[in-house]
C-alpha cells in the first residue's frame, strides 16, 4: 500500500507540463479544484477527467500512475460512499430504489455518492498531477514568490514554502523508510493485516515507533548540515534559476480557463444536476 501514495513524488520526465512555472501550474491547480466543486452534472466530470488525462499524456505521465494514488484512500472513497448513500436525507426526490430491513437507499442518495465519491477521487488526482510534474525545489520558489507581496506585514514566506518543500521531500523517503520496517518486522513474525481493527491497531506500534525515531534523526541531520552552511531564512538569499513567464504558460492559462468556461456553461445548461 505505500508504494501506492503518489503525493509527493517527482517523476522526472522532459515534458512541456514539466516546463510550465510552478507558480502557474500552482494556480492552475487551485483552478481546477474549484472547477470540481462547480461541476454538478456527469457530463461535467467526463469534461474534467479528459482534460487531466490530455493534460497526463503532455506531461509523459502514466495516467495510471495517479489513479494509483487513489489506492490508499479507498476506504475514505469506500466510507464517503456508504455514509452519502444510507444517510442522505431531504430533497424533493426521495424514489426508493432499495428497501431491506433498516436499509433504505433511494435515488437522492445513490446520486449523492457517486457525486460526492467522483469529487474526493477528482481532488486527488488534480493534486497529484501537480507533484508529479514539479520538483520539491520548484514548488518551494513557486509558493514563496506567490506569497512574497505578504512580506510586507511580515509573513515568514520563505520559512513556510520552506517547510512545505522539505515536507513534501520527505513524504516518499519516510514511505520507503515504512516499508523497510514493516518488511524487517514481518520477517520477524510481525503480522499487520489479520485480526480486528484494535489488534491491527496494535500491531502497527512496532512500525511507528522506529519511523518517528528515523524521522526525528534525519530532522535532526537536516537542521545540522542547514547550520553548517550558515543557513538564515531568505534574507539576500539568490536563486540559480530565475523563473520567468513565458508563452507556454500563457496556452496553459487559456486552457485552463476555457475549461472553467465550459463547466460553467455546461452547469447552467443543466441547472438540477445530473440524473441517475
Amino acid at each position: 500500500m505505500l508504494k501506492n501514495i503518489t503525493l509527493g513524488q517527482y517523476y522526472p520526465v522532459d515534458s512541456w507540463v514539466h516546463r510550465l512555472d510552478p507558480r502557474v501550474k500552482i494556480l492552475l491547480t487551485i483552478a481546477l479544484i474549484v472547477a470540481v466543486f462547480l461541476v454538478r452534472s456527469m457530463v461535467g466530470y467526463a469534461i474534467l477527467l479528459t482534460f487531466i488525462f490530455l493534460a497526463s499524456c503532455l506531461a509523459n505521465v502514466p495516467f495510471r500512475l495517479m489513479i494509483k494514488g487513489l489506492k490508499p484512500l479507498r476506504f475514505i472513497l469506500i466510507l464517503t460512499f456508504l455514509l452519502n448513500l444510507f444517510f442522505q436525507s431531504g430533497g424533493g426526490e426521495q424514489e426508493i430504489l432499495v428497501h431491506w430491513w433498516i436499509i433504505t437507499i433511494t435515488r437522492a442518495g445513490l446520486r449523492q455518492a457517486v457525486f460526492f465519491s467522483a469529487r474526493l477521487a477528482l481532488l486527488v488526482i488534480c493534486t497529484s498531477l501537480m507533484t508529479l510534474t514539479t520538483s520539491p525545489i520548484q514548488l518551494s520558489d513557486g509558493i514563496e514568490l506567490l506569497l512574497s507581496p505578504l512580506k510586507i506585514i511580515h509573513f515568514p514566506a520563505h520559512e513556510l514554502a520552506m517547510m512545505m518543500s522539505i515536507a513534501l521531500r520527505f513524504i516518499p523517503t519516510l514511505l520507503e523508510e515504512a516499508d523497510k520496517i514493516m518488511k524487517a518486522q514481518m520477517a520477524r513474525g510481525a503480522d499487520f493485516e489479520s485480526g480486528n481493527l484494535i489488534k491491527r491497531a496494535k500491531a502497527m506500534v512496532p512500525l511507528l515507533v522506529p519511523l518517528f525515531v528515523s524521522a526525528f534523526r534525519r530532522a535532526g541531520d537536516l537542521a545540522m548540515a542547514m547550520e553548517a552552511r550558515c543557513y538564515h531564512g531568505g534574507e539576500g538569499r539568490t536563486r540559480l534559476r530565475v523563473l520567468k513567464l513565458t508563452r507556454h504558460d500563457l496556452f496553459a492559462v487559456i486552457a485552463v480557463a476555457l475549461l472553467i468556461g465550459v463547466i460553467i456553461l455546461e452547469r447552467a445548461a443543466m441547472p438540477d444536476g445530473w440524473p441517475l
